[in-house]
């Protein structure tokens, strides 16, 4: 959310808010959508399934988890199989729910089921801070459509940024190490919790966790953002 404010200001700046016509902005638009697809496929909709079948539909909680790592497997497998490339965002869906159903198994002792949870949370943080040591960081998927905002110049420049500048590759990895290590301490936080504090307070607690981090991700990760932000800017002028 920082990061759409953040662009939009940029904008106001370099004046291409308010570019070229109807046209224009309806290419823009679609462009921008298109950029959202994978976000939507990889992550949204499992989640959607896990929910529907979960909340929506009473379905136990590995039948939720098995019915929601449907399109992240095969999503997976297509493009191993296919264009011979790994989906890391199909992917890391596909080893949390994998790791939520290993986790089931562990009931009876409500303090183990509210460290599970966090659990659950560190896999998806320690993906994303492994990932920022690649080629693509996985909080680019989500970074690099709010600030191309579907304007084809600034997305050759972040290609070409990534090809060749160290520093915005610098940036951009930082981008996720600060998303990953939010989540990752959110986790160490909620475990510690489900042992040292009431069940009955650490049951809604674990929330006001998981807000704080994600609170501290969008604060820290945006001095990264606005920095890659004016770089690709800057780069498509």
């Amino acid at each position: 959310m920082a990061t759409i404010t953040t662009t939009a200001a940029i904008d106001e700046q370099t004046g291409q808010s308010g570019q070229t016509g109807r046209n224009g902005r309806s290419e823009a638009a679609a462009t921008k959508l298109d950029a959202l697809k994978p976000l939507a496929v990889d992550v949204a909709v499992p989640l959607g399934v896990y929910f529907a079948a979960h909340s929506a539909l009473g379905l136990g909680l590995v039948a939720s988890l098995a019915l929601s790592s449907a399109v992240p497997a095969v999503r997976t497998a297509v493009g191993l199989l296919r264009e011979r490339t790994l989906n890391a965002l199909a992917l890391l869906m596909l080893v949390v729910n994998t790791a939520g159903i290993a986790l089931s198994a562990l009931s009876g002792d409500p303090r183990l089921m509210l460290a599970k949870d966090g659990a659950i949370s560190s896999v998806i943080g320690i993906s994303i801070i492994v990932s920022a040591f690649g080629r693509r960081p996985l909080m680019t998927a989500g970074l690099k459509p709010f600030i191309v905002k579907g304007i084809a110049a600034r997305a050759a420049a972040w290609d070409r940024l990534a090809d060749g500048s160290a520093a915005f590759r610098r940036q951009e990895r930082n981008f996720s190490l600060v998303w990953g290590t939010a989540l990752v301490a959110e986790c160490i936080a909620r475990v510690v919790g489900a042992y040292t504090v009431p069940v009955e307070t650490m049951a809604w607690l674990g929330t006001v966790f998981l807000v704080a981090a994600i609170g501290v991700g969008i604060l820290a990760g945006n001095v990264f953002a606005e920095r890659i932000a004016h770089q690709v800017v800057a780069d498509a002028e």
